[in-house]
C-alpha cells in the first residue's frame, strides 16, 4: 500500500509540473503553443551561436590589436565624432621578401556618423612626400610615401601622410598582403570584371568576369607596368578585389566561414582600433558605409636621380586635403609643409610646369629651410 501510495504521489507531482509548464494544460489551439516552443528552442540555439562567434571574434580583435580586449572604446568613437583610419597592405613576406616591407596599398578613410557620409582616398606609393618617423629624428628625408612603413612601421605612416594632407589620422588597420590570398581563399574565391587581358605572375587574365582564388588576386592586385593607367591602374584593381571580399563575406557563405576568416584576420591584421570600437563602429557608424566617395590623389611622372616617382601639385594636395577635412567637420586650411615649399621652389627656380603632361625630368629636391638642392647622393 504504502508502494502505491508513493507511485501515486509522484504521478501527481509529474502531472503538476507538466501543467504548469503548460504540456498537459488543454487549449483549443495548441499550433501556437508547439510553435512557441520550437521557436524558444531556435533562439536558444541562435544565442549560443551569437555568443560563440562573439567571443571567437573577441579572441580574434585581442591578437590584432594586441590588448587584453578589455581596454574602452576611445571618447572619440564613444561620442560618435567623424574619424579617420590610415589602411595599410604590407607586402612583407610576399615574392620571397624577408625584410619590414613597404606599405603596397595606403588608403586613408573618414567616416562621418552624423552626415552618414564616408570617403576612400588612395594615395599612390610612389608619391614624393616628406618621410616622418624614424629618419625625421635624425635627418630631413624626402622620398616615396610608401617607404614611410619600412622607417617608422604603421606610426611613420600615419605621420607622414597626416602632414601631407594636413589630416588628422585617428586610427590604422594594417593588414599584411598574406590575408589577401587567405580571405579569398576561405570565400572560395571572388568574382572580378577584368578591364583587360595580361598576364603576372605565372597567373593568366582575361578581359570580362572571372573568378579568382587567392593567387589569382594577389597577383590580380599587384600588377602594375603592363596597366596601362600604371599605379593607378592597379589601385583601381585592389579596390575590386577588396569589395568582392567585403560583398562575399557578408553572404551566407562568408557567415558560414566566420571562424576561418577571423583565423586570417587574427594573424595578418594589426591595428590600434580596440575591440569596443570596433563593436562601436559596427552600431553607431554604419549608416556612412552605404555612401561612400572614392578617389585617387592624381600625381605627375617624375624622374629625379634616375628614381621614377609621382609629384602631386600644390593644387591637387590642397583639394584633397580640403576634402578630407571637410568630412571630419573641420575648416579647411591652406597647406604650407615641405611638398608645398619643393613645389614653389621647383616652380620659381627650375620652371616645372604642372599643367603638362610631360614626365617631370628637372624636379630638384631642396635643403630643408634652404634653397640650397640635395645632393644626389641623399637618394
Amino acid at each position: 500500500m504504502e508502494e502505491q501510495h508513493s507511485r501515486r504521489q509522484q504521478k501527481i507531482f509529474r502531472n503538476v509540473t507538466l501543467v504548469q509548464a503548460g504540456f498537459l494544460k488543454k487549449s483549443r489551439r495548441p499550433l501556437p503553443t508547439i510553435i512557441g516552443l520550437l521557436v524558444t528552442f531556435a533562439v536558444m540555439i541562435a544565442a549560443t551561436w551569437g555568443a560563440h562567434a562573439y567571443f571567437s571574434l573577441h579572441s580574434a580583435l585581442v591578437s590584432m590589436n594586441g590588448n587584453n580586449g578589455s581596454t574602452a572604446t576611445s571618447a572619440r568613437i564613444a561620442a560618435k565624432k567623424p574619424i579617420s583610419i590610415l589602411v595599410l597592405g604590407v607586402d612583407q613576406g610576399i615574392e620571397g621578401r624577408n625584410d619590414k616591407g613597404n606599405s603596397d596599398t595606403i588608403i586613408l578613410v573618414t567616416v562621418n556618423p552624423t552626415t552618414k557620409k564616408a570617403t576612400m582616398t588612395s594615395i599612390p606609393r610612389d608619391t614624393l612626400t616628406e618621410i616622418l618617423g624614424e629618419t625625421s629624428s635624425t635627418s630631413y628625408y624626402m622620398f616615396k610615401v610608401n617607404s614611410a612603413y619600412q622607417f617608422g612601421g604603421s606610426s611613420g605612416s600615419v605621420k607622414t601622410v597626416s602632414a601631407m594632407l594636413n589630416v588628422p589620422i585617428n586610427y590604422y588597420v594594417e593588414v599584411n598582403m598574406k590575408a589577401l590570398k587567405g580571405l579569398v581563399n576561405v570565400l572560395g574565391g571572388v568574382d572580378v570584371n577584368v578591364p583587360f587581358s595580361f598576364s603576372y605572375d605565372w597567373c593568366d587574365f582575361k578581359k570580362g568576369k572571372q573568378h579568382l582564388d587567392g593567387r589569382h588576386a594577389i597577383a590580380y592586385a599587384r600588377m602594375r607596368y603592363d596597366d596601362p593607367r600604371g599605379d593607378y591602374g592597379r589601385q583601381l584593381r585592389q579596390r575590386q578585389i577588396i569589395q568582392a571580399v567585403v560583398k562575399k563575406g557578408l553572404s551566407v557563405n562568408g557567415l558560414v566561414n566566420y571562424q576561418k576568416l577571423l583565423k586570417v584576420f587574427a594573424k595578418y591584421v594589426k591595428t590600434n582600433l580596440t575591440f569596443g570600437d570596433m563593436t562601436s563602429l559596427a552600431i553607431n557608424y554604419r549608416s556612412a558605409a552605404s555612401n561612400i566617395s572614392s578617389g585617387y590623389i592624381q600625381g605627375h611622372d617624375a624622374t629625379i636621380s634616375g628614381t621614377s616617382l609621382q609629384i602631386a601639385s600644390t593644387e591637387e594636395l590642397q583639394k584633397w586635403s580640403n576634402k578630407l577635412r571637410k568630412s571630419l567637420g573641420l575648416s579647411t586650411q591652406t597647406l604650407t609643409n615641405q611638398e608645398t615649399r619643393q613645389n614653389s621652389l621647383n616652380e620659381t627656380y627650375n620652371g616645372v610646369d604642372f599643367s603638362s603632361n610631360e614626365t617631370i625630368t628637372n624636379y630638384t629636391i631642396y635643403e630643408a629651410n634652404s634653397i640650397t638642392p640635395r645632393s644626389s647622393d641623399s637618394w
